[in-house]
């Protein structure tokens, strides 16, 4: 299997399961209603909220990977559109699925020699830095998630 391919696997267990740690984005999200999505616990961020943070570094590494700009400011990354029923919540999901489908099939189109490259611009690194970074902001912010989901439901 390329490198490109193993990255690619790694983002896509991160988001739809299969890793070693036996949690991912998509269980995790699955079963959350509007209220529970959008609900703060003291100063924490919403599942909300992070679950769109999360995606949004995807989403501008996506567009550079398409041919397009790097465009990723930490100051948007919690910017989150309102979102109130759950119409809009699976809607906010299901669209998330679909890129970050199309993030992982994107990696794993990356030729090998090209991971190693410079990303957009030598400040930040290479493909793989970037990449690998994207996956464990995944992790780190999945961790919030799924405490802030038991708090939530042992409330």
């Amino acid at each position: 299997m390329t490198l490109s391919k193993q990255i690619s696997e790694h983002f896509a267990q991160a988001y739809f399961g299969g890793n070693w740690t036996d949690v991912h984005l998509k269980e995790q999200l699955a079963d959350l209603s509007v209220q529970e999505a959008t609900a703060k616990i003291g100063d924490l961020n919403s599942i909300a909220s992070l679950t769109y943070h999360i995606h949004f570094f995807v989403k501008a590494t996506l567009q550079v990977l398409e041919g397009g700009e790097l465009y990723a400011h930490d100051k948007y990354s919690f910017d989150l559109p309102p979102v109130t029923q759950q119409a809009e919540w699976e809607t906010f999901i299901q669209k998330i699925w679909e890129e970050a489908e199309t993030f992982s099939n994107a990696i794993a189109r990356l030729e090998d020699d090209q991971i190693h490259q410079v990303f957009v611009d030598r400040k930040y690194g290479s493909y793989f830095r970037n990449l690998s970074g994207i996956i464990e902001h995944t992790y780190y912010h999945l961790g919030q998630i799924v405490l802030i989901k038991k708090l939530l439901r042992s409330a």
